[in-house]
């Protein structure tokens, strides 16, 4: 009997490491790079709160999406900008609401830009793991 998951591609997995550098911050490496981040619970102006890290991650993984699929689509573009906000619910903790606004620089029809929107919506990994659990909403739009 053959096993249906022999053929199958290996699942991706990630790995960070992430220290406490003193009261103030932390230092989060992974592959050959590292990050400051702000753990000071009076805030650090000089590091990406946690909350911000994960709008970034959603800004991030918009893009990374947007360059996985130009080229299956023949998507022309000059250049992209993501905005992200989010606002923060205290009781229990979590993200509220995320909205976010992506902005390409393209002479391509409103009709493709609304084609590569869906495909960022349905392949993102960050982005649908933060849509069930969160009010996330957002725009494409042409600069």
């Amino acid at each position: 009997m053959t096993n249906p998951n022999q053929n199958a591609k290996p699942k991706m997995s990630f790995h960070v490491e992430t220290t406490r550098v003193d009261s103030h911050s932390s230092l989060s490496r992974c592959k050959s790079t590292e990050i400051v981040l702000d753990t000071d619970m009076a805030g650090n102006p000089n590091a990406f709160n946690p909350a911000e890290l994960l709008l970034s991650a959603l800004s991030a993984c918009i893009i990374k999406g947007v360059e996985r699929v130009a080229p299956i689509l023949h998507f022309q573009m000059k250049g992209i900008q993501v905005i992200v906000d989010g606002i923060r619910q205290d009781v229990p903790p979590k993200m509220e609401s995320i909205r976010y606004m992506v902005v390409v620089d393209t002479e391509e029809s409103d009709e493709r830009l609304q084609l590569l929107h869906e495909n960022i919506k349905k392949y993102g990994t960050v982005f649908n793991t933060i849509a069930p659990g969160t009010d996330l909403a957002g725009e494409i739009r042409r600069k």
